[in-house]
């Protein structure tokens, strides 16, 4: 007969018999070996001192506070606004129960015996360390947008990262607030602990996330080809037009052909225009652009619709010491001479014409290269040939053999103004006419006949009588 035996195993937590199952040890006296209990008690408490970097767990979430088990005598607190960098947010949004998280000793017994923590402060000396390595290494730095304030966003990196306005996408924006939740890398461009400053450019992040497709873009861009683009913004000294991939500048000076005052008189932001490339700079990543390529150049307009000798009808637009100038065009203008601008001897332009009064000049000179075109009042008075835009009105078919009016539209303006152009011109052209200067001197309208005599016979044609006279017009002083 076999006699069952149970094999205990001595244990200081109990004994396990054969089959394993454990007796706890029972207890029923103080059991420290010896040590005191208080002492017992001190040697298993976590020791911390102010500013110490703690580890617990969240033992308890409320509105205002949050309780964590460091191993302390008693629990750390954490009030609600040393939770996170954001403001007034709820605790349960930053913390969970049973989550372990680190935080800062702010003090071990506050006036209440409380131990003060402080989870964010504990998250900024962290992320300090973090970033300044970042920024060594020259490298990115991600976070999520929590407010808006005065020139720029706040970004949550560990501490609170300022992100100037400027510096939030390839060019400045105006709305910041629909940026706010959002997540962006960027790059630190300014650092200083002492000042608790930390500045932040996200455009830095885009410009090199973007390089590589800039160069292909600029690659790509040649001089001379003409792209479709929209006005991103206007400034005094011309206008930005996205071409769908980078910023090109259209020069004040490249908006028109006419004279601009400011760029918002032609161009206005979102407008879609199609401009000519004029220089790609590939190491300053810089595009100029010309409007006024596209269009019809005036000038070369004009010249080709007009030749030296025709009559055109003008506007005087100012007047110089040496003459005026006429708008013949659309943006074109020409100056009359002073020596052209009357038969007789002018003192000052202002003596036959005033600004905005409308006259018919007779091209002289038509330079397209310099954009020069000379004009004359005296030799239109001669007549000649009327430019193709008159013609239906106050072309030679509209007149007889004498001159007198045959044909065309009697109300027009420009006929009106050729009426009174020969009706002031016949004034001067009647003998006897008596007028007077401001001095009050007249001046009466007179034929003089001066004898020439022929020197060089054999500049006489043979066929032709040499002329013995030439009558001249002038004005001589009444008696």
């Amino acid at each position: 007969m076999q006699t069952d035996t149970t094999v205990e195993t001595e244990s200081r937590f109990g004994t396990f018999d054969s089959d394993g199952n454990y007796t706890p040890r029972q207890i029923i006296d103080a059991d420290l070996g010896g040590v005191d209990i208080e002492e017992a008690y001190t040697s298993a408490m976590v020791v911390v001192e102010d500013g110490q970097l703690v580890e617990g767990t969240v033992v308890r979430v409320d509105q205002d506070e949050v309780l964590l088990d460091i191993g302390y005598k008693s629990e750390g607190v954490i009030p609600n606004r040393e939770l996170s960098i954001r403001n007034d947010v709820d605790p349960n949004e930053i913390v969970s129960m049973g989550e372990t998280i680190e935080a800062l000793v702010l003090t071990k017994e506050d006036k209440d015996g409380r131990l003060l923590l402080s989870k964010k402060r504990a998250q900024y000396e962290r992320a300090w360390g973090e970033i300044e390595g970042i920024k060594e290494a020259g490298g990115m730095v991600k976070g999520l947008v929590i407010e808006v304030v005065k020139g720029g966003l706040i970004m949550d990196i560990g501490l609170r990262g300022f992100l100037p306005a400027s510096l939030v996408e390839l060019r400045r924006v105006r709305d910041l607030q629909p940026y706010v939740g959002q997540h962006f890398e960027a790059k630190i461009i300014e650092l200083d602990k002492n000042r608790n400053n930390v500045v932040l450019s996200r455009r830095a992040w885009l410009e090199e996330a973007q390089k590589e497709q800039r160069e292909a873009f600029l690659d790509n861009l040649k001089p001379g080809e003409k792209r479709t683009g929209v006005v991103s913004s206007v400034v005094n000294f011309g206008a930005f037009v996205d071409l769908g991939g980078m910023d090109g500048l259209v020069h004040v000076s490249e908006l028109s052909w006419k004279h601009v005052d400011h760029p918002n008189s032609v161009v206005s932001v979102g407008d879609e225009i199609e401009v000519q490339v004029l220089e790609v700079d590939l190491s300053r990543e810089r595009i100029s652009l010309s409007l006024k390529a596209t269009q019809q150049d005036p000038w070369q307009e004009f010249a080709s619709s007009h030749r030296v000798g025709e009559l055109v009808y003008g506007r005087v637009t100012k007047l110089v010491p040496f003459g005026s100038f006429v708008q013949v065009g659309d943006g074109i203008e020409g100056l009359v001479h002073i020596s052209e601008m009357s038969a007789h001897h002018v003192d000052l332009p202002e003596q036959v014409v005033t600004p905005g009064e409308e006259l018919w000049v007779k091209i002289i000179d038509l330079d397209l290269q310099r954009r020069r075109i000379s004009l004359s009042i005296k030799q239109a008075a001669e007549g000649g040939q009327v430019a193709a835009e008159y013609q239906e009105h106050f072309g030679d078919h509209a007149y007889d053999e004498e001159g007198n009016y045959i044909g065309g539209d009697e109300n027009s303006e420009g006929q009106q103004a050729w009426e009174e152009y020969y009706a002031e011109a016949g004034d001067h052209a009647v003998a006897g006419v008596i007028e007077t200067d401001e001095d009050g001197t007249e001046y009466e309208y007179v034929e003089v006949t001066e004898e020439v005599e022929v020197t060089d016979e054999a500049a006489v044609d043979e066929d032709e009588a040499a002329p013995d006279d030439v009558v001249e017009d002038e004005y001589v002083k009444a008696d």
